[in-house]
């Protein structure tokens, strides 16, 4: 890995995982890429180190912010696959509608991610979204509002609720963050 590509060491496994949970072949990504089936492989596989102009592209065609594919702080190897510390999450999004996500999985090979969700008062969810996904959150502190699949639910600290493949939308109307830990199966970013 060159020193300009910053990245995860399990960026391969990563991608791989993305992939994946997105039903999409090595072929159907190279090709979008115009790249050879056996280079994607390799990055895959952590053999090729794709250059930042790659990884924007790569972060494209799975349709997830480009930040889950650079560098978070460096676990020690002893850690690495097990141990997410405080201070070495993954950053994911970009925070344009007051929300800001980390990642609390170490990394994208499991079936299913943990997210760390602060929600800024006052923020509101611009277009409702409508994934494929079992999505299971729990309030740590502040009040949410959720539109799920037609509901509206208010949803305060020590609450959980689950989003099961139906169209949701989130707003935090109120005058303190939200913090929300989330589980989400498969792995979206």
């Amino acid at each position: 890995m060159n020193d300009q590509t910053p990245r995860s060491a399990s960026l391969g496994a990563d991608i791989r995982a993305l992939r994946k949970a997105r039903g999409m072949t090595l072929a159907e990504i190279a090709g979008r890429l115009e790249r050879s089936v056996g280079w994607f492989s390799q990055v895959e596989r952590d053999l090729s180190d794709p250059s930042i102009s790659d990884l924007r592209k790569i972060a494209g065609c799975l349709g997830v912010p480009m930040s889950m594919l650079f560098a978070h702080a460096a676990a020690p190897a002893s850690e690495q696959g097990y141990i997410v510390r405080a201070g070495a999450r993954r950053p994911m999004g970009s925070g344009e509608e007051g929300l800001i996500e980390e990642l609390l999985s170490p990394d994208l090979t499991d079936d299913f991610e943990m997210v760390h969700s602060t929600f800024a008062p006052k923020s509101r969810m611009q277009e409702p979204a409508d994934r494929p996904t079992q999505e299971v959150g729990y309030v740590i502190s502040g009040q949410l509002d959720l539109m799920i699949g037609g509901n509206s639910f208010s949803v305060g600290p020590g609450d959980s609720f689950r989003i099961k493949h139906e169209p949701y939308q989130w707003a935090n109307p109120h005058d303190d963050p939200a913090v929300v830990i989330w589980v989400i199966a498969p792995p979206v970013y």
